[in-house]
């Protein structure tokens, strides 16, 4: 009777150890498998910070070695990028630094170059209103038509117009080159039809009237240009 009852008893720590040891083992495996992809993440994840550091050095540099292909508003947009990033990283922190100074001189040369480009159109656009209201407005239309006539044909025409204005065809023109004080320096001395034929051949008027000088009949007898 004694040896039946302790069977039981014994199979019961038996099973008791095994449950144990399996959940031991689970527990282990579980253990492992956690450590596991940790490991995978952190690996990952330096990975991925390494190909972002990799891009930014790259399109920083790539804005540093810029010699113009690039437009300002592309390279502001990567350097944007980058800067989005907000990577830790002591090289790529001196680079945005270099990259920043660099589009901010090229923003004040861009800037610069719009004024100098505006006052430039305003110039011209003084010059064209007095060649058109001054003085001069009629001869310099004449001379204008010559240049920009469409054809052979028409030059011509416009040739015999702007002869109309003259004391005859060897009125001499003179073409200034530069001032300095009272000095002048003058191109080499021609005459209205030869000026006007060089016109006609150039397809191009380059010069405006600076001064003329009108005989008693009102005819210019004396032409002085300077270029526009």
């Amino acid at each position: 009777m004694m040896k039946i009852s302790f069977l039981p008893a014994r199979l019961k720590h038996r099973l008791s150890f095994g449950m144990m040891l399996f959940l031991a083992v689970t527990i282990g495996a579980g253990l492992s498998s956690c450590n596991s992809q940790k490991k995978l993440a952190k690996k990952k994840a330096e990975q991925e910070l390494a190909e972002k550091t990799a891009k930014a050095k790259a399109d920083l540099m790539a804005i540093l070695s810029d010699d113009g292909k690039m437009t300002l508003e592309e390279k502001e947009f990567k350097l944007a990028a980058v800067k989005r990033m907000n990577l830790d990283n002591q090289e790529i922190k001196d680079l945005i630094v270099q990259a920043e100074e660099k589009l901010n001189r090229e923003r004040a040369a861009l800037e610069k170059k719009k004024e100098e480009d505006r006052l430039q159109r305003e110039k011209e656009a003084r010059e064209r209103e007095m060649r058109e209201s001054g003085p001069y407005r009629n001869i310099n239309q004449a001379l204008d038509a010559v240049g920009n006539a469409s054809d052979i044909s028409t030059a011509n025409m416009k040739i015999r117009e702007a002869l109309m204005n003259f004391a005859g065809d060897d009125v001499p023109v003179l073409i200034l080159i530069s001032k300095e004080g009272e000095e002048s320096d003058y191109d080499k001395p021609t005459t209205i039809r030869k000026y006007l034929e060089f016109l006609k051949d150039q397809k191009k008027s380059p010069n405006k009237v600076l001064n003329a000088v009108y005989d008693a009949n009102g005819k210019i007898k004396e032409l002085e240009l300077i270029k526009k």
